[in-house]
C-alpha cells in the first residue's frame, strides 16, 4: 500500500505496465518491486522447490526478486525503475532464452586520477573533496540514483518540499547536488564485475562496457544485511530492514499492513519508528540485545555526552514507538515464519546468552511481513580479490580490513572507506571519506588548499568521536552473533541452491574442513548472491570441523566477476570504435 512520507507528494503520474498478464498502475518514480508490492504482489521467482520468492534484500545482493522484463530474464526488480508498457512476468526456474540477440555494447576505456566504487556517504564525500581539489574523478554506482542505502532518495519526479524532509534526505540532497557541481563523472546503473589490479577495473551497464584505469582506487561498497537462516525466511513477505526502509523512504510504499521488526542493531529501531510514522501497523519489535533502557543508563549517559544528536534521534525512536504502543521485548527473536505461500505468522521467543531459544517462551504475531536486520556484512569482495589485507573480528562476526587511518589499504594505490572496510555507520564513513580524499591529493604531489586542511581536522576528530559512539552504541546493542542457533535440520540455509542444514552437516562429516571443499560437495554459495549470505555460515562450520580459528581465508576465495553478470558483457569481441577518456 501507498504511504504518506513528510515533505514528499508522488507526482500522480501514473505508469502501466503488466505483470503475469495483470495490468498494474504504478507510480512515476517506483522500482518494479516498490510497485508490485504496493499492488499486493509478493511472490516474484520461483525457485526449484517450487514455491515463490520475493524481495529480500532489496538491494541487488541475493537476486530472489528476479524477474522477466520483455522476455530479458534475471533482471532485479528492486534494481529497475518503472517504464511504460513493460511486459514483466515471474521468473521461472528455468529462464527463457532471450527473445533478442544481444547487441554489442560500446567500448569505453576511462583513465581517471581517482575511481571511486560506489555512491553512498562515504564515496559521495570522497569523490567531492578530490573534485574539489581538481583531480578528474570518476564515480560507479550499480544504482539508479546515489544515495546509497543510508541517502535513500525520494523520485524525482515527485514533489519535495525541501523545508519538510527530515535531515537524512536533506544532507544526501545537498552532497548529492555538491557532486554534480564539482565536476565528478558519475556512471549509474554500472556494475563493476571485476578487479584485476588496482588500474585495471571491468565494468559494464545497460549500453556500455568500460574498461577504467585509475590512478587511485576508492572501495566505497559499502554493505548488506547478514542472513540468518530460520524456519519460513525464504517465504515471500520476509525481507530485510533495510529493503523495508528503501521501499518507505525511495518509493513511499509500505512493505505490509501488519509488520513483525526482528534483530539486532539500531537501524531496526529507526525502520520500525519510521513505519510507525507514516501509518503503518507495526505489531512488534524484537530485539536480540538487553536494551532495557534502566539497565544501560550509563551507556546511554555516554552516548549522549558523545554524539547528543545521534542520542536524541534514538530517544525520539523509542518514544514513537511507545506512543504507537508497539511492544518492545529485550532478548528475544524471531524464530520461524510459517504461511501457506507468504509470511502470515512469525514466532518469536527469548534468547540465552548463546543465541539459543528459550523454551516455553515463544509468542506468535499475525503478520503479512516480518523485516529482519541482524547487523551487517561488509561488501568487500572487490578488496579481496585484490589482496587488501584483513583480519577476522569474533565479537562482530566478519573481515574488517587492516587500514591506516586515512582509509590505505596494504595494497598501494588502493583505499578503502566506509563499511566496506568494516561497519561503522553513515557519519563515520564520511569522515573516512575526507581522510582519504585528503591523502590522495598528497599523493599527486598537490599542496592541500586551506580548506581541505581544515576540513581534514574536522574529519580527523568526527572520526574518533563516532568510532567512540560505535563502541558505546555497540555495547547497547550487545547480543550473540547468530549463525545456526535458529535453523532447523530442513532449513533452508543456501537461498539459492536450496541446500539445506541437513544437507551441510553430511557433507562436513565426510571429513571436509574448509567451507570451499563444503561448497563443491553440496553447491550451497554457487547460486546468484555468490555465498553472501551462506558462506559464514559454512566458515563456521568447517571451523567448528577443523577446530581452527576463522581468518581471511576462511570462507570463499573471491574471483570474478563479483556479481552475477552476462557472459555476453565478459566475452563479446571488442567493436573497432572506442571511446576514449584520457587523464587531463
Amino acid at each position: 500500500m501507498r504511504v504518506s512520507v513528510e515533505g514528499i507528494e508522488p507526482s500522480g503520474q501514473p505508469v502501466r505496465f503488466t505483470f503475469d498478464g495483470r495490468e498494474i498502475v504504478a507510480d512515476s518514480g517506483d522500482s518494479v518491486a516498490s510497485a508490485l508490492i504496493a499492488a499486493g504482489i509478493r511472490g516474484f521467482r520461483e525457485a526449484n522447490t517450487d514455491d515463490m520468492r520475493g524481495v529480500f534484500c532489496g538491494m541487488g545482493v541475493c537476486s530472489e526478486c528476479s524477474v522477466v522484463i520483455d522476455g530479458s530474464p534475471g533482471l532485479l526488480a528492486c534494481m529497475t525503475p518503472v517504464e511504460p508498457g513493460m511486459v514483466i512476468e515471474s521468473h521461472p526456474q528455468i529462464p527463457p532464452m532471450p527473445q533478442a540477440l544481444v547487441e554489442a555494447a560500446t567500448e569505453l576505456n576511462l583513465a581517471p586520477d581517482v575511481l571511486v566504487i560506489g555512491g553512498g556517504p562515504a564515496g559521495l564525500t570522497t569523490a567531492l573533496t578530490t573534485a574539489r581539489a581538481g583531480l578528474e574523478v570518476v564515480l560507479v554506482d550499480e544504482r539508479a540514483k546515489l544515495g546509497g542505502q543510508y541517502f535513500k532518495q525520494p523520485p524525482e519526479s515527485g514533489q519535495i518540499d525541501e523545508e519538510c524532509l527530515d535531515a537524512q534526505y536533506t544532507k544526501g540532497r545537498h552532497l548529492i547536488h555538491d557532486v554534480a557541481a564539482a565536476g565528478v563523472e558519475v556512471l549509474l546503473g554500472v556494475r563493476v564485475w571485476g578487479a584485476f589490479s588496482p588500474t585495471h577495473i571491468m565494468a559494464a551497464g545497460p549500453h556500455a562496457r568500460y574498461t577504467i584505469r585509475p590512478r587511485s582506487l576508492v572501495l566505497a561498497s559499502g554493505a548488506y544485511e547478514r542472513g540468518v537462516p530460520l524456519p519460513g525466511w525464504t517465504l515471500p513477505g520476509v525481507m530485510t530492514t533495510g529493503a523495508a526502509q528503501t521501499l518507505l523512504r525511495a518509493n513511499q510504499v509500505s512493505p505490509g499492513s501488519r509488520v513483525l521488526v526482528s534483530g539486532n542493531g539500531p537501524l531496526n529501531l529507526q525502520v520500525a519508528a519510521e513505519m510507525v510514522k507514516s501509518g503503518v501497523k507495526v505489531v512488534g519489535l524484537a530485539e536480540v540485545a538487553d536494551i532495557q533502557w534502566w539497565s544501560r543508563l550509563r551507556i546511554g549517559a555516554s552516548l549522549l555526552v558523545t554524539v547528543p544528536s545521534l542520542a536524541l534521534r534514538g530517544l525520539w525512536y523509542r518514544m514513537a514507538l511507545a506512543r504507537a504502543h508497539v511492544p518492545v521485548m529485550s532478548r528475544t527473536s524471531v524464530i520461524a515464519v510459517e504461511g501457506r505461500g507468504h509470511a502470515e505468522r512469525a514466532i518469536v521467543a527469548r534468547l540465552d546468552n548463546k543465541g539459543k531459544v528459550i523454551a516455553g517462551t515463544e509468542r506468535t504475531f499475525d503478520v503479512d511481513v516480518l523485516c529482519v536486520g541482524f547487523g551487517f556484512m561488509p561488501s568487500n569482495e572487490i578488496a579481496r580479490s585484490l589482496g587488501c589485507s584483513h583480519q577476522y573480528d569474533a565479537t562482530r562476526g566478519y573481515l574488517v580490513a587492516d587500514l591506516t587511518i586515512s582509509g590505505r589499504t596494504t595494497v598501494e594505490g588502493v583505499w578503502a572507506v566506509g563499511d566496506s572496510a568494516g561497519v561503522g555507520g553513515a557519519q563515520l564513513a564520511m569522515a573516512a571519506g575526507v581522510l582519504a580524499a585528503a591523502d590522495i591529493i598528497e599523493t599527486t604531489g598537490r599542496i592541500l588548499a586551506d580548506a581541505v586542511t581544515a576540513e581534514r581536522s574536522r574529519a580527523t576528530s568526527a572520526l574518533r568521536r563516532h568510532a567512540r559512539f560505535q563502541k558505546y552504541l555497540w555495547s547497547m546493542y550487545e547480543a550473540p552473533v547468530l549463525t545456526l542457533q535458529l535453523a532447523l535440520q530442513d532449513t533452508l540455509v543456501c537461498r539459492c541452491e536450496t541446500v539445506t542444514l541437513r544437507d551441510l552437516e553430511i557433507g562436513i562429516d565426510s571429513e571436509l574442513h574448509t567451507a570451499g571443499a563444503l561448497k563443491r560437495v553440496t553447491r550451497a554459495g554457487m547460486g546468484k548472491c555468490q555465498g553472501r549470505y551462506c558462506s559464514p555460515i559454512m566458515a563456521s562450520l568447517a571451523a567448528t570441523q577443523s577446530g581452527l580459528p576463522i581468518d581471511e581465508f576462511s570462507g570463499f576465495a573471491p574471483q570474478p566477476p563479483v556479481k552475477p553478470t552476462e557472459i555476453s558483457t565478459i566475452a563479446t569481441p571488442q567493436p573497432p570504435n572506442e571511446r576514449h577518456c584520457s587523464r587531463s
